[in-house]
């Protein structure tokens, strides 16, 4: 037989489309040509697939060889075609059988010696292969990785002489177990080591509690960036679909992914130096930015005025969706960026305003200008805006006030007490509720409807700000574990927008 189909896929995004390698073998002047939009790297395999089946010991065919990536119009990059081709080949020129071919996938980089080197994205290929019921077999470095998925056999090869025992009968290959690879959560900074700060620690609850924005506003010193670092160890446990999303989009990423970061909500800090194209992603072949690999996480934004106001405003569609579509003329990539901002930025230029030590001699102009760098739009998008003051040097040297506060424990288990309310009534985090959700689970007391009205019209506030503000109230409410939204809720979530007030 002069026609072999090997199974394989490429990578588009996070997805991973299924990828046809038919090779066919024809009389002819030797020569071997690679059709199906292949990119450069691909196009190089033929060199790298050449010398490893002869240094593998195997026969290269001296014949017509035509190898099609199908679908045509998918375009194919990488070296991940490498592992599929040569076995096509070989099973072209029959010097392995054939007959088990159509029960698994492969995906794998060839070096010239025969082993198998690791790609990216294998994770993406491994969430989708279960779909068609096959197996799926990769080099022994992506093993890990790929064995993530439950309901997947994953099994891993060192060298392409090990794929062809296989499939040969002679030696099996070893199958990656899941158990195995998942980690427990690493030490996270702990919220105890936060002196005071009462008023912050409250809103980072109820931010954790309800998957809200919040934005920090105080001089430098104040514990800033220490309360958004502590973030990620109060909030909820990801569930394996959430883990599998995030751990996906890192293993398309330049780092890769990790298999002892399983489960652990990723925390980013870009520098406020950071492009657009950093931020929410790009390129040519258009990867993920700063906002996607912090899916399911946190992303950090401190000295926040100092970013380009144009990079920040990239940030406005994603805060309100939860994805960003990179499109380019020849292609275009959807990735997921349901992240939850912090942000952190002084109260003015010199950043001493309102510090205890009366330095600040900042004018009036000074600070409009100063704020003026965060749009309006942008800011009506952040759920709450904080002060957080400066804490005082006997607070600072009094040790024994910081054993007394709370933990980080302490206060998760508060947080998932929360969560589990809003689970059980709409199944999604009140910072999510849109529309009709909005209006089933967040109805209002006449007396309560109209404070808030008289609240929103004093303050000059947007139908976007009212909801956000009702959307607070109903996760202070849940906090509280009351049924209903009450007086003291919408008052307490009102507190909690102060770059509203002048």
């Amino acid at each position: 037989m002069s026609l072999a189909v090997i199974h394989s896929r490429a990578r588009v995004g996070i997805d991973a489309p299924a990828v046809t390698v038919e090779v066919h073998l024809s009389n002819g002047l030797p020569s071997l040509s690679i059709v199906g939009l292949p990119e450069t790297e691909v196009k190089e395999s033929k060199d790298r697939v050449r010398a490893a089946i002869i240094n593998s010991q195997f026969e290269f065919p001296a014949r017509r060889i035509t190898i099609s990536l199908a679908p045509a119009d998918l375009p194919k990059e990488g070296g991940r075609f490498d592992l599929p081709i040569a076995l096509g080949i070989l099973a072209a020129s029959q010097q392995i059988p054939a007959t088990a071919l159509n029960d698994y996938e492969f995906i794998g980089e060839l070096a010239l010696g025969g082993e198998l080197r690791p790609v990216r994205g294998v994770l993406p290929a491994a969430i989708n292969v279960p779909r068609n019921k096959r197996s799926l077999v990769v080099p022994i470095k992506n093993a890990a990785e790929a064995a993530l998925v439950s309901n997947l056999n994953v099994l891993s090869a060192q060298h392409l002489l090990d794929v062809c025992a296989h499939l040969a009968g002679q030696n099996r290959l070893p199958l990656a177990e899941a158990g195995e690879l998942q980690s427990p959560p690493k030490n996270l900074p702990d919220l105890a080591d936060v002196i005071g700060q009462a008023h912050a620690k409250r809103a980072l609850e109820i931010a954790a509690s309800g998957e809200h924005s919040l934005l920090m506003l105080g001089p430098p010193g104040t514990g800033k960036t220490m309360l958004a670092s502590r973030l990620a160890g109060i909030l909820p446990p990801m569930t394996e679909p959430e883990a599998l999303e995030t751990a996906a989009i890192q293993s398309i990423s330049d780092h890769g992914f990790k298999p002892a970061q399983w489960r652990q909500r990723p925390f980013r800090n870009p520098h406020h130096t950071a492009s657009g194209v950093a931020l929410v992603g790009g390129g040519s072949h258009p990867r993920p930015g700063e906002i996607s690999l912090a899916h399911n996480g946190v992303m950090f934004l401190d000295e926040l005025p100092e970013f380009d106001r144009r990079v920040l405003e990239v940030l406005r569609e994603p805060l309100e969706s939860g994805r960003i579509i990179i499109s380019r003329a020849a292609r275009q990539a959807e990735y997921p960026a349901r992240f939850q901002l912090i942000a952190a930025m002084n109260p003015c230029p010199c950043g001493y305003l309102g510090h205890q030590n009366g330095r600040c001699h900042c004018s009036a102009e000074q600070i409009r200008r100063y704020r003026a760098r965060l749009s309006g739009p942008l800011l009506d998008r952040i759920d709450m805006h904080i002060e957080v003051p400066s804490v005082s040097l006997e607070d600072i040297q009094n040790r024994k006030q910081a054993t007394a506060e709370e933990s980080s424990q302490q206060v998760r288990q508060r947080v998932l007490a929360t969560r589990q309310r809003q689970w059980q009534r709409q199944d999604i985090a009140n910072g999510r509720l849109q529309g009709r959700l909005l209006e089933q689970h967040c109805p209002l007391e006449q007396q309560d409807a109209k404070l808030l009205a008289q609240a929103i019209e004093s303050l000059g506030l947007s139908a976007r700000a009212y909801h956000r503000i009702l959307k607070l109230a109903r996760t202070i409410a849940d906090i509280a574990n009351s049924t209903s939204i009450k007086t003291p809720h919408i008052s307490e979530a009102l507190t909690y927008r102060r770059l509203d007030r002048s």
